[in-house]
């Protein structure tokens, strides 16, 4: 089963420096207290096949990155999406925000992103702009099946100084 894509939009601070293409995955498990997109949670929109994501990418020659912005109901066809973007559009970066807590299944993708974040919305901790969130974003500077990956936590660069 492919997921679906409720809308996209071309986006500049979800992944540092980038130009993003954030495709909004529809059908989200976590239903998190003060979501920003709860109508995310219904299965709405297009089916994520190869061939829609390929037209989304081609309309936006200016991006720098895809970002794929939850799925976490349907990880193995994001896993697969991510793959066939990381083999035919060799020079855009990828990046996943996830809900949810990394598994060990996990570990058999990682090369493919260069950006991945982790956990939930806890609405007394905040976004991941806020010192005090439970989310952490990861930077892989290399990623490439040849080289394996190295994963540094980047999470302080969103933050926002005007939290207390």
């Amino acid at each position: 089963m492919y997921p679906k894509i409720a809308d996209h939009a071309v986006v500049f601070r979800e992944f540092p420096d980038e130009i993003t293409l954030a495709l909004n995955f529809s059908g989200c498990p976590c239903k998190c207290e003060g979501c920003h997109s709860p109508y995310l949670r219904d299965y709405i929109g297009e089916y994520a096949t190869p061939e829609y994501v390929d037209s989304l990418i081609d309309k936006y020659p200016e991006i720098t990155c895809v970002g794929f912005m939850g799925g976490d109901a349907y990880p193995e066809a994001i896993v697969e999406l991510a793959k066939h973007v990381f083999q035919k559009y060799p020079h855009l970066k990828l990046g996943w925000y996830r809900g949810v807590s990394h598994t060990a299944y996990d570990k058999l993708w990682y090369w493919v992103f260069t950006y991945l974040k982790f956990g939930e919305y806890i609405k007394e901790k905040g976004p991941l702009d806020n010192p005090k969130t439970n989310q952490r974003m990861w930077w892989n500077p290399t990623p490439s099946l040849e080289y394996g990956y190295h994963w540094e936590d980047i999470t302080e660069r969103f933050w926002n100084k005007s939290y207390k």
